[in-house]
């Protein structure tokens, strides 16, 4: 059995480790309502983009058909824009989002696909996908605490001019969607060609004045709503990380009061078996004189 030394000890390093994991339960709590509402107020900025975009795919199809809406014959080359974190201590937010981009890239590879790009947004996914051996053609880390569009233009950009350009069949984006604080769900959904519920259906016909043709409006609000889409994946991949660290560390400092309450009953018990000893020890002298 452990010295009561020890015990007190290891009971002093738990306190320790309980105050740290509750301050970064508070910390993660506080951005974790920010998060939320950067990731609330941008959703009607999507929405209404889409809507627009909607009704200029459709307006425009007798005229000209942008790539974003085309579907290719053959699908063997695939983008994967992969949204993680820079940091850990998020429970398995980064684990079922990598898990599940693994599987979809097993799947691709068995439906006959040969080429596999991605684009790591987040240092974790960075390393997953760089030890799996698997070609990371951009990256941005140190995202912080708050999306900003600049920063993820470049690497996005890289596998949109080669889809543009043929050498992408389909890109598909993956991150961790916000569902509730308690909840969220790994995604991997096609990003282009846009198709489905990423443009659905024009809602009425809306007549358009094109300044200064058409081409160049559609070729402009397509990129500016598919740049609209990975914002909006990146800001709900950090509310799902702010949540998902408040929820592991309050588990975590629940988890040391638990170890505390243990090892404060043994020093208790070895403390009084040592008190017993004494006494046993002092009868026993006072016995023999």
């Amino acid at each position: 059995m452990a010295s009561g030394k020890e015990i007190r000890t290891k009971i002093k390093s738990v306190q320790n480790t309980k105050k740290i994991t509750k301050a970064m339960e508070m910390v993660a709590a506080s951005k974790m309502r920010k998060a939320q509402d950067r990731m609330r107020a941008a959703r009607p900025y999507a929405e209404k983009i889409r809507r627009l975009a909607a009704n200029l795919s459709q307006a425009s199809i007798a005229d000209y058909k942008h790539s974003f809406l085309s579907e290719r014959d053959t699908v063997t080359r695939v983008g994967l824009i992969l949204v993680t974190t820079d940091k850990g201590l998020c429970g398995g937010l980064n684990t079922n989002v990598l898990r599940l981009a693994s599987t979809k890239i097993r799947e691709w590879q068995a439906a006959g696909v040969t080429d596999v790009r991605v684009a790591a947004l987040g240092s974790k996914g960075l390393g997953f996908m760089q030890r799996a051996g698997v070609n990371v053609v951009s990256q941005v880390v140190g995202l912080g605490d708050t999306p900003h569009l600049e920063k993820l233009v470049g690497p996005v950009k890289v596998l949109i001019d080669a889809y543009l350009a043929g050498e992408l069949d389909k890109i598909y984006l993956g991150y961790t969607g916000f569902i509730n604080t308690m909840k969220q769900e790994a995604k991997v959904e096609q990003l282009v060609p846009l198709t489905g519920d990423r443009v659905g259906a024009p809602e009425g016909s809306w007549d358009y004045l094109y300044e200064p043709d058409p081409q160049a409006v559609i070729d402009d609000l397509l990129l500016r709503y598919v740049e609209a889409l990975v914002y909006q994946a990146l800001a709900e991949n950090m509310a799902s990380e702010q949540s998902a660290r408040m929820v592991a560390m309050k588990a975590a400092t629940d988890n040391a009061g638990t170890v505390i309450k243990d090892l404060q009953l043994v020093y208790n018990k070895t403390r009084q078996a040592a008190i017993t000893k004494e006494i046993s020890e002092i009868v026993s002298g006072a016995a023999a004189v």
